[in-house]
C-alpha cells in the first residue's frame, strides 16, 4: 500500500501568509515596547514627575495660605503619598516644617541642594525657581523653591526624585513579560482565525472554479462575507453563465449549419445524378438542374464566408481601411442592391435619406453592416413585405435605421440577437436562411468603429435595427 507523504506548509498561501504577518507584527510591537521601556520609564517618568511636583507645590501654597494650622498634617500626607521631601523655611533659614517620606536620602543630604536653590531664588525676580541635580548614581532629582513673601516671608522647598525606584522598574518589566505573553497568544489565535476566515471563501471558489473547468455549469460560487470575494463569485458565476450560453450556441450553430449544409449537399448530389442519368442530353433540363446546383453552391459559400469573417473578428485579424465616407451615398448604394425586390417579389422597400454628411470609417465594412440590416428586414418582413431605410441627422451624430413591420423579435430574445451563434425562433424556418452569426459580425464591425447600435422590436409588429456614428467635416 502506498504511503502518503507528509503535508508540507505552503508559505505562499493566503492562510499561512496572513498568520505569519500577524505573528510578525505582534513580535515587532513587543520588541519596540521592550526597547523603548527605558526611554518611557526614565524620560516619560521624569517629565510626569516634574509636572506633578509643580502641581504639588501649588497645592501646598494654597493650603499654607488658607489653613496654616493644618499645613503640617497636609504636608506630611502629601510627602507620604508622593514620596517627596517638603520643607518650609522663614527668612532666617529656620525650618517651620520639615519632613521626608519614602525617600532614600535623609534631610541632611538635601541641605546643599536647598542652599543652592535658595541662592538662585534670591538672584531672580521670579517667586519660584527649580534645579535638576544628578546624584552619584546619575539619578536625577528636582529641587523646587517657591517664595511666599506676602505670608511671613516663608519659602516652600520640595525635593522630588525624577527616577523610578528599583521596585517600580521591576514591576513594569514583569508586567511587560505578561503583556508580551498575552499579546503573542492573542496574535496567534487571531491570526489563525482570520487566516482561515480569509482563505475559506477563496478555497471554496477555487474548488467551484475547478468544477467549472470540468464543464459543470451548475456549480455555485459562494463569496463569503467579503466584498472582494463576493465580487469574484459574481464574476465567476457570470463567466459560468456565459460559458454555458456559448456552449449552447455552439451546439445550436453546429446543428443549424449541419442542417443548412446537409440540404444543399443533398440537392447538389441529387441534381448531379439527375444530369448524369436523365437530363444530360436535354439542354433545357440540364441548365435548370445546373442552376439549382450553382444556387446551392452559393449558399454553401455564403456559410463558409460568414464563418471565416466571424473567426477573423474573434482573433482580432480585421484591419479597417478608414476614410471619409458619405453615409447617405453608402446607404443609397445598399438600398439600390435590394431595390430589385420591389419589381420582382412585390416588396415595398423605401429609402428616406437626410442631407449629405460624412463619417470616418471602412466603406466596405459599413456597407456590409447596412446590407445585413436590410437583408434581415427582408427575411423577417413576413406577408407585409415592407421595409424603410432611413437616415437621421441629430446634432453631431447621424443615425442609420432599417425598420420593418414584420415578424418582430420576442421580448426575451432581444438581448441575445447580437450574440454569436444565436438565431431567433423564427430563424429556424427553412425559408429563412441564416447561420446565426450575421449580427455578431455586425456587432464586431460597429464595435471596431466605436459606433453605437441597437434594436427596438415588438413581436408581431416589426423591428428597428440602427447604428449611429459621429459626423465629420469633409476634407
Amino acid at each position: 500500500m502506498r504511503k502518503q507523504g507528509k503535508k508540507t506548509i505552503d508559505f505562499a498561501s493566503i492562510k499561512t501568509t496572513t498568520m505569519l504577518y500577524f505573528i510578525f507584527f505582534a513580535l515587532i510591537i513587543l520588541i519596540v515596547i521592550w526597547c523603548l521601556q527605558d526611554f518611557f520609564i526614565n524620560n516619560y517618568y521624569e517629565s510626569m514627575r516634574y509636572s506633578e511636583s509643580l502641581r504639588t507645590a501649588n497645592s501646598l501654597e494654597s493650603e499654607y495660605r488658607e489653613n496654616p494650622r493644618r499645613f503640617g498634617e497636609y504636608a506630611n500626607e502629601t510627602a507620604l503619598s508622593n514620596g517627596i521631601y517638603i520643607r518650609v523655611e522663614n527668612t532666617s533659614g529656620v525650618s517651620v516644617y520639615g519632613g521626608s517620606a519614602n525617600f532614600s536620602y535623609s534631610a541632611i543630604e538635601f541641605n546643599s541642594d536647598i542652599r543652592r536653590v535658595k541662592a538662585k531664588l534670591e538672584n531672580t525676580p521670579l517667586n519660584n525657581v527649580s534645579l535638576i541635580i544628578n546624584n552619584a548614581d546619575n539619578n536625577k532629582r528636582l529641587v523646587y523653591a517657591l517664595s511666599l513673601n506676602d505670608i511671613r516671608e516663608s519659602t516652600i522647598i520640595i525635593v522630588s526624585p525624577l527616577y523610578p525606584n528599583a521596585a517600580t522598574v521591576s514591576i513594569v518589566r514583569s508586567m511587560l513579560v505578561y503583556i508580551g505573553f498575552i499579546v503573542t497568544l492573542l496574535a496567534i489565535s487571531l491570526s489563525i482565525y482570520l487566516s482561515r476566515k480569509l482563505a475559506a471563501p477563496i478555497e471554496g471558489l477555487t474548488v467551484s472554479a475547478s468544477e467549472l473547468g470540468r464543464g459543470n455549469y451548475n456549480v455555485r460560487f459562494n463569496g463569503g462575507n467579503f466584498t472582494e470575494t463576493k465580487e469574484l463569485a459574481k464574476t465567476l458565476a457570470q463567466a459560468s453563465y456565459e460559458m454555458e450560453k456559448t456552449e449552447f450556441y455552439q451546439r445550436e450553430i453546429v446543428a443549424n449549419v449541419s442542417h443548412d449544409l446537409k440540404t444543399p449537399l443533398t440537392m447538389i448530389r441529387s441534381y448531379a445524378e439527375m444530369i448524369h442519368d436523365i437530363s444530360g442530353d436535354n439542354p433545357a433540363k440540364r441548365n435548370e438542374h445546373l442552376n439549382v446546383i450553382i444556387s446551392e453552391t452559393d449558399r454553401l459559400n455564403k456559410l463558409v464566408v460568414e464563418m471565416m469573417n466571424m473567426s477573423k473578428l474573434q482573433s482580432n485579424q480585421v484591419v479597417l481601411n478608414k476614410e471619409a465616407v458619405n453615409i447617405v451615398e453608402l446607404a443609397r448604394t445598399s438600398f439600390e442592391s435590394f431595390k430589385v425586390l420591389n419589381e420582382h417579389d412585390g416588396f415595398d422597400l423605401q429609402f428616406k435619406p437626410c442631407k449629405d454628411c460624412y463619417i470616418y470609417g471602412d466603406k466596405d465594412k459599413l456597407l456590409q453592416v447596412m446590407n445585413n440590416f436590410i437583408s434581415n428586414a427582408v427575411k423577417y418582413s413576413g406577408d407585409n413585405k415592407y421595409a424603410l431605410i432611413e437616415l437621421k441627422r441629430q446634432g453631431k451624430k447621424v443615425f442609420f435605421h432599417v425598420i420593418d413591420h414584420g415578424l418582430g423579435i420576442p421580448k426575451d430574445e432581444i438581448s441575445h440577437v447580437w450574440d454569436r451563434y444565436y438565431r431567433t425562433s423564427a430563424n429556424h424556418q427553412r425559408n429563412i436562411e441564416g447561420t446565426g452569426i450575421g449580427l455578431s459580425i455586425v456587432k464586431g464591425i460597429l464595435t471596431l468603429h466605436n459606433a453605437d447600435y441597437g434594436v427596438e422590436s415588438v413581436e408581431g409588429q416589426g423591428s428597428d435595427f440602427w447604428f449611429s456614428m459621429d459626423v465629420i467635416k469633409k476634407k
